[in-house]
């Protein structure tokens, strides 16, 4: 079992080598090629060294760490004397200027290499910042959705139970259907904590296939729909067959977010509407409703996952949306797509806009 469980572990790393391995010898390939192909139109080499150098640089921003580009700024110094300095391959050390022409040519090559996986190695600790920022946004969030929910089922059930015999079939369903109500909402945070974990992974990669609009629309229609049954809910979308790369499942999930924040941020909401647009190169989606609007001082950070209100509670004292639309957002995000909200003319309701692009990037 240890041993199948060494394989196991070895195989990705082998499999990284690999690849790292192929894209070096890709590229290097490539340049050697170009350049033979340019050998013949042009009166000069002077252009061999810097076309190296480029490749240098492609390698050491697709393959990982830096030995590869070290190996690369090498061998290309040893390629141009070899194959692209006359005598054509044969080394020539007596060149005039040589020691200084390819000593500095391997120097800017191993410099480019290590600056350029110095800037992934930045670029890949801001990404890990900020996946631990949105992890800690979800954290606070999670507590206070969590808690106020478990503490009412609790009172609730401790009252039927304790006060069985005093209470009318009324008051018992009323408590009854508070809990209900109370464990359906603590499915729906579970379900965004799900949510978020799928696009936890590395640099929140996610799985996404071509998926019909109109299709996730009403599958996210009806989701709503069982939650808040008495809720008008219009749909607008283009006569012709939209097709997204998306993960339907996650997109479904940013949808019902939203229009359940309508419901219960909107306050007398009365009406939710979705309104798809086409766009030459995306796909927008907007869930618009009549209710009272976002505040203007919220909308600067609504996204962020910790909203607070005036006196310092919560923003709602039962019903954050904090985790909502800090999981809706970084859904958007991982499709590499946008987000924002905004108040709709003369305080008749908010939209609440993302955008999905239509090629797979």
């Amino acid at each position: 079992m240890k041993q199948k469980l060494f394989i196991k572990r070895m195989k990705p790393k082998w499999s990284a080598i690999l690849k790292n391995c192929g894209i070096t010898a890709g590229i290097l390939g490539l340049v050697t090629v170009f350049c033979f192909i340019l050998q013949s139109f042009a009166t000069t080499d002077t252009h061999v060294p810097l076309l190296f150098v480029l490749a240098v640089l492609f390698i050491s921003r697709f393959t990982e760490g830096y030995l590869y580009g070290i190996i690369a700024s090498m061998f290309a110094v040893v390629c141009v004397n070899f194959v692209f300095t006359y005598p054509y391959f044969a080394f020539n050390f007596t060149i005039t200027g040589y020691p200084i022409t390819f000593l500095a040519m391997l120097a800017v090559a191993i410099s480019v290499s290590a600056l350029t996986t110095q800037i992934k190695q930045q670029e890949q600790v801001r990404l890990e910042v900020e996946k631990e920022k949105m992890r800690g946004n979800l954290l606070r969030a999670v507590s206070h959705d969590i808690r106020t929910p478990l503490t009412s089922i609790i009172g609730s059930a401790s009252a039927v139970l304790e006060n069985y015999e005093v209470l009318d079939r009324p008051e018992k369903l009323e408590l009854i259907s508070d809990i209900r109500e109370e464990a359906q909402w603590l499915i729906r945070v579970v379900e965004n904590l799900l949510s978020i974990t799928r696009i936890n992974g590395d640099s929140a990669r996610i799985s996404k296939v071509e998926e019909v609009v109109e299709e996730i629309i009403s599958g996210a229609v009806v989701k709503f729909k069982k939650q808040f049954p008495a809720m008008d809910v219009e749909v607008e979308m283009p006569e012709e067959m939209l097709l997204v790369p998306m993960d339907g499942i996650l997109i479904e999930q940013v949808l019902v977010n939203l229009m359940e924040n309508s419901v219960i941020h909107g306050k007398n909401t009365t009406l939710i509407r979705i309104v798809i647009s086409e766009m030459d190169d995306r796909v927008l989606f907007s869930v618009e409703d009549d209710g009272q609007g976002i505040k203007e001082s919220v909308l600067p950070v609504i996204f962020e996952g910790n909203l607070q209100s005036e006196d310092g509670e919560s923003s709602d004292a039962k019903r954050s949306m904090g985790i909502g639309l800090s999981v809706c957002k970084s859904i958007v995000k991982a499709h590499k797509g946008s987000m924002r909200a905004e108040n709709l003319a003369e305080h008749k309701g908010a939209r609440v806009m993302f955008w999905l692009p239509k090629e797979g990037i």
